[in-house]
């Protein structure tokens, strides 16, 4: 009589832990650069469409809205195809395709941070006189981030948890590691639950502080 395999096997676990590991440090560094171009990308769109004559704001209304209406993997597989000649590595051009999707989401979002700041603010500037560039540095996107840092920072988080997508352009994240360690030992299943473990284990707390501060800013 067969007995039938165990589906939970320690040692493969112990076995895929250090390889997954070894993953996770490109997974966050996805989620850190991505994060930080989207951050300042981002505002830099909300304020040219704010701000910026129509003959400019409105093309780039037009790549937000493509950018957003187009699926993330799509854009990855496209973006690699294209711009692989001129990159080192896959990486790169997924940190990069990552930044620039989520800039059009946090664009939206510093955009209703901008649209909350009240009219009197913008007034005041214009009867002390000062510099249109001075008002936006000192009065207005003070403000708008304040209030949008909890918004700004569950997008964060999803792109967190999106970063197994670079899995289309072949970079060794961490599902990467546990589909290739699966491959070699047909195992999945240890390898693929420590992936979400991980996953659980860095974004709970994150989303915690995240609550704490919108809290804190209410």
């Amino acid at each position: 009589m067969n007995q039938n395999p165990s589906w939970w096997d320690w040692s493969h676990a112990a076995a895929a832990l250090p390889t997954l590991l070894d993953g996770f440090r490109y997974t966050l560094l996805a989620t850190v650069l991505g994060t930080l171009i989207a951050l300042v990308l981002g505002l830099l769109v909300a304020m040219i469409r704010r701000s910026a004559p129509r003959i400019i704001a409105t093309p780039f209304t037009w790549v937000v809205e493509f950018v957003r209406m187009t699926p993330l993997v799509v854009q990855l597989v496209f973006a690699n195809l294209v711009l692989s000649p001129y990159f080192d590595s896959t990486l790169m051009i997924g940190i990069w395709v990552l930044g620039i999707h989520y800039t059009t989401y946090m664009a939206e979002v510093y955009r209703a941070g901008i649209d909350s700041v009240p009219t009197g603010q913008w007034e005041a500037a214009t009867a002390l006189s000062l510099p249109r560039a001075r008002t936006w540095r000192a009065v207005v996107v003070p403000q708008a981030i304040r209030n949008t840092l909890p918004a700004l920072g569950n997008y964060a988080i999803s792109m967190f948890k999106e970063t197994p997508f670079l899995v289309v352009i072949y970079v060794g994240e961490m599902v990467r590691n546990a589909q290739t360690y699966g491959a070699g030992t047909f195992r999945y299943t240890e390898a693929i639950t420590l992936a979400g473990l991980i996953f659980l284990a860095a974004s709970y707390p994150t989303s915690v502080l995240i609550r704490r501060l919108e809290k804190k800013l209410a």
